[in-house]
């Protein structure tokens, strides 16, 4: 299975306003709306970061290359990319003329934070930090992003370590949440024979108990490498007798 990891970074929308204060803007004021100034990605376990941006060549080859990254991927891994980095991409795919990617299961990092845990914050600087796999790169203001809009070359190099970071310590986070995944991307479904993690691929597990369900009792399992449990898929037969409820 092909699992991508991938953060984008984007351009403010820009409007003129009278005050700085609970504004309504109209849509007639806003000059230039938000546009994806560049993107960072990787495939999970490989050591290529690979980055494109609009300072490095046109807006659509930019789009053209993720578009064909996606186009690859089973699945995807990203951090709040279910509300922001995913919509933001199609939006610009759309825009662009271009028909969308094949289809690939989202894995939203955020998605898993909110649901499996109770941090203080839920951001991915302070989630890497609590689980002690890095941070985000420190000291970055708005000003970068303006710089790059005015293509200011010392300003990009800057952007460009900030989102291949991103995307490394997403990997990291990533590695962390595994064995706590309740919606993974089946790896099981891509090995040709036996029985496999779903949530790693490995086959190096110990059976623990059972699962019982409202429709049968199935065999439970503990994946050795990365701490997932799963259930067999064949129904265990039972050895006494049932009554059911009318």
């Amino acid at each position: 299975m092909k699992i991508l990891l991938l953060d984008i970074e984007t351009a403010p929308n820009t409007a003129h306003v009278w005050g700085l204060w609970d504004q309504n803007i109209a849509l007639n004021h806003v000059m230039e709306s938000s546009y994806v100034l560049c993107w960072s990605a990787k495939w999970l376990g490989k050591s290529e970061i690979m980055f494109s941006s609009v300072y490095q060549t046109s807006e659509l080859k930019m789009l053209k290359r993720i578009h064909s990254l996606l186009d690859e991927a089973d699945a995807v891994i990203h951090f709040n990319g279910t509300k922001f980095d995913i919509p933001t991409l199609n939006k610009e795919f759309i825009t662009h003329g271009l028909t969308p990617p094949a289809p690939y299961k989202q894995m939203d990092l955020l998605k898993v934070v909110r649901t499996q845990f109770k941090f203080l914050s839920n951001k991915l600087d302070y989630i890497a930090k609590a689980l002690g796999v890095g941070e985000k790169t420190k000291y970055i203001s708005h000003m970068l992003w303006i710089r790059c809009m005015e293509g200011d070359q010392s300003a990009w190099i800057e952007m460009e370590k900030y989102n291949k970071n991103d995307v490394m310590i997403m990997e990291k986070v990533y590695y962390k949440l595994l064995p706590w995944m309740k919606t993974h991307a089946n790896y099981s479904m891509y090995v040709e024979a036996g029985i496999a993690c779903p949530n790693c691929g490995k086959s190096d597990f110990q059976r623990r108990g059972y699962s019982i369900l409202q429709l049968g009792k199935y065999a439970r399992y503990q994946c050795k490498q990365c701490g997932s449990w799963f259930r067999g898929t064949v129904r265990v037969k039972l050895t006494h007798a049932t009554t059911t409820s009318v």
